[in-house]
């Protein structure tokens, strides 16, 4: 489990392709020096597992399905990607839960930069509009942002100087291709008033009705 509170930018030291993954070296001083072999670690908003680890560096290796799911497999030496340990117990939650679970990617539209702020504008596969809400929480390569706008399957994320200094967002323009991970409170709220359990079912009108909730 993450936060979206990106703590380092790493650079990627190498990217070893075999058998349909890819195996990553992270340059990282301050990440290699905490984290331990079989940690959890979030590259760009996706979680992935430490196979190895050196003094400054560590390495991870991306399966098929994750690389299907989001841009890791695009990922070339010297690039630099968000870094974010993941949370312990008693941790301050400075951004939102963020899984590491990548649901899609999405690509920048447009990057309007003003005096204080960027406006960046992401498009994303229109199925999964329900996700996405006004002032709701969604995760761009790992970074825990606020939605500032819907407009049909795009939105608009209006991103301040610190998080640009700290973060690879800074790097994003047009057509840049980005790992969004949506809220988990609306998906699992989304999958019991849909499915619900075997024995009663979802959640429905006359349900919340008899509980005594409105009228």
């Amino acid at each position: 489990m993450f936060t979206g509170i990106i703590q380092e930018i790493g650079i990627v030291d190498a990217v070893v392709r075999k058998s349909g993954g890819v195996r990553l070296a992270i340059r990282a001083d301050a990440s290699a020096q905490e984290i331990k072999v079989d940690d959890s670690v979030a590259i760009n908003g996706v979680c992935q597992t430490v196979i190895s680890r050196r003094e400054s560096s560590f390495e991870v290796e991306a399966v098929e399905e994750t690389l299907r799911k989001t841009t890791i497999g695009s990922l070339r030496v010297s690039d630099r990607v968000n870094l974010e340990l993941a949370l312990q117990m008693g941790d301050r939650l400075g951004g939102h839960l963020v899984q590491g679970h990548v649901d899609c990617v999405g690509h920048v539209e447009s990057v309007e930069k003003r005096p204080m702020s960027w406006l960046v504008r992401v498009s994303f596969p229109r199925g999964f509009s329900r996700y996405v809400v006004p002032v709701g929480s969604i995760a761009v390569d790992g970074v825990s942002l606020t939605v500032a706008a819907v407009e049909g399957s795009a939105f608009i994320v209006s991103v301040i100087p610190h998080t640009l200094e700290k973060t690879t967002l800074s790097d994003v323009r047009a057509g840049t291709a980005v790992n969004l991970e949506f809220d988990l409170v609306g998906k699992y709220i989304e999958r019991m008033v849909l499915k619900g359990d075997e024995k009663g079912g979802g959640i429905s009108k006359e349900k919340v009705a008899a509980w005594g909730f409105g009228t």
